[in-house]
């Protein structure tokens, strides 16, 4: 939280020592608009979404997820407007950023190839469960890691997502980082690098 699109972009290239960048796929980090933060007592920071705690034991701030589906659905369409086909396009994110795009991906765009969740969670009944529960087609792909050592957002969190999210059908693969707190690490960035291109590999050129 309170971290930029920029921000997170500089912090990978600082892990990796360059920028996370791929010959034939476009990265864009957006940022979360500013908006009063309920755990720090309603201070302005930007999030994706509120919380009424930092805890899987409580109900979703619905509201504002929703709200930030929205906006980010019309990214999604903006690069569809630029010629990217949907099964070209991956979301996810850090912590609240991977929650974001799972809420994004299970609830609003169920056509998207894959979504990735680094040290990320969802609450127990949350909304991306209830929408799976109705659901049969397709699901995107999940791509989940997580430190044993978060003191932020605990490993059983992201684990018990992981199992909930498998139980209704999503294809996933949850990597374990030992000793890893609520930060990302070389050879997780070195392995999401490996799911995107397995996700997206270069197009065959198309013959006239």
């Amino acid at each position: 939280t309170g971290d930029t699109g920029q921000g997170a972009r500089r912090w990978i290239k600082q892990i990796l020592n360059q920028d996370m960048s791929f010959q034939h796929i476009k990265v864009i980090y957006p940022t979360a608009p500013a908006r009063p933060y309920t755990p720090k007592k309603g201070a302005f920071s930007t999030v994706w979404f509120d919380r009424y705690k930092i805890s899987n034991d409580c109900p979703e701030h619905i509201e504002s997820i929703d709200s930030m589906c929205w906006r980010l659905t019309d990214l999604i369409n903006d690069e569809i407007k630029n010629g990217i086909a949907k099964n070209r396009i991956l979301i996810g994110g850090f912590s609240m950023g991977g929650g974001m795009a799972m809420h994004l991906a299970y609830r609003f765009h169920q056509d998207l190839p894959g979504v990735f969740a680094l040290s990320s969670f969802l609450n127990k009944d949350s909304a991306v469960y209830q929408a799976l529960k109705r659901n049969a087609s397709v699901l995107p792909e999940l791509f989940q890691c997580h430190g044993t050592d978060d003191e932020l957002v605990l490993y059983s969190w992201g684990e018990e997502t992981n199992k909930m999210l498998k139980s209704l059908g999503v294809s996933t693969a949850f990597h374990t980082f030992p000793d890893l707190n609520h930060e990302l690490s070389i050879t997780e960035i070195e392995k999401l690098k490996t799911w995107i291109v397995t996700k997206l590999p270069v197009e065959a050129a198309k013959t006239n």
